[in-house]
């Protein structure tokens, strides 16, 4: 008896051995993905609460404090990698609190954020990417983008801006440009925040319940909702056909906005890891300075 106990016991053991799924692999973007099996409300990875989450928060600023402050040091002579994190989502999904309570934690002075609005006339005559290409980070800098080159195969495919043909081939071309963007050391980080259209109707009437939120009220948010299940469909095919080995899309779910907020804090975390950042060694004689600086 003695015997099988032990086995029991080493069996036990291996399987709690097993290394848990982090929160990154969980919301990856994986070969069969269903956008429509994703629980809006759910909380991959993480079993805490809303305040769990904020000390979970809490507890890894000093590390991407500094990590940021390694990648920034490192693109001072203008090479080294940088970081592209790029949020889409529905209206309401989010994308200002991640502004707010993610990217606004970090250094400012390296950080490039641009928020793609529709495009302007001058935009209209060039190449779609065009615009996109203007705004990449530098190196050194974590780029930001609030909406991006997505809208071309969202916005233009839900609203037939343009014929299909075009917005089909842009897939590929999205493609290859951010593999482009690799080459020249950008690391990007895709993000969509997958809101219910209940939970985004709960946060429009709050918007119209409360005079402190009138000003992001848009109208046309509520014309939007009646396109959602076009959305929905333009969204599952953007990420079948532009989520890859390189480049993987995330979705995080949205409906929880501090669950929002941890996870893409926790993916950009991860991706200024994975660059094994160092500081950059001194271009001068350090002991010579020193003695330097004690004469005077």
């Amino acid at each position: 008896m003695a015997k099988k106990d032990a086995k029991k016991s080493k069996k036990k053991s291996k399987k709690s051995d097993k290394p848990k799924a982090s929160i990154a692999d969980l919301l990856r973007v994986k070969p069969g993905f269903q956008l429509a099996d994703v629980d809006p409300a759910a909380t991959p990875g993480f079993s805490g609460d809303k305040k769990d989450a904020e000390k979970a928060m809490a507890a890894v600023r000093d590390e991407i404090d500094d990590l940021q402050e390694r990648l920034y040091a490192g693109g001072r002579d203008g090479d080294g990698p940088s970081i592209l994190l790029v949020v889409q989502g529905m209206d309401t999904a989010g994308k200002g609190g991640i502004m707010r309570h993610v990217v606004g934690t970090v250094d400012p002075q390296g950080v490039k954020l641009h928020a793609f609005k529709a495009p302007t006339a001058e935009e209209r005559r060039k190449p779609f990417l065009w615009r996109i290409r203007r705004e990449l980070p530098d190196p050194g800098y974590i780029g930001v983008f609030d909406r991006s080159h997505y809208e071309d195969v969202l916005v233009v495919r839900v609203h037939d801006l343009v014929p299909p043909a075009t917005w089909s081939r842009r897939y590929g071309q999205i493609n290859t440009f951010e593999r482009s963007a690799n080459a020249k050391g950008i690391h990007i980080i895709k993000v969509m925040l997958d809101i219910s259209a209940d939970e985004q109707k709960s946060r429009l009437a709050e918007r119209l319940d409360r005079p402190d939120k009138y000003w992001k009220f848009n109208p046309g948010d509520i014309d939007e909702r009646e396109y959602w299940d076009h959305y929905m469909e333009a969204y599952q095919a953007m990420l079948e056909k532009t989520s890859t080995d390189e480049n993987p899309w995330y979705v995080v779910p949205a409906d929880h906005k501090w669950y929002a907020r941890l996870a893409v804090q926790q993916l950009l975390l991860d991706g200024l890891r994975s660059l094994d950042l160092q500081w950059p060694k001194a271009d001068f004689d350090v002991k010579a300075q020193q003695k330097r600086l004690a004469a005077t």
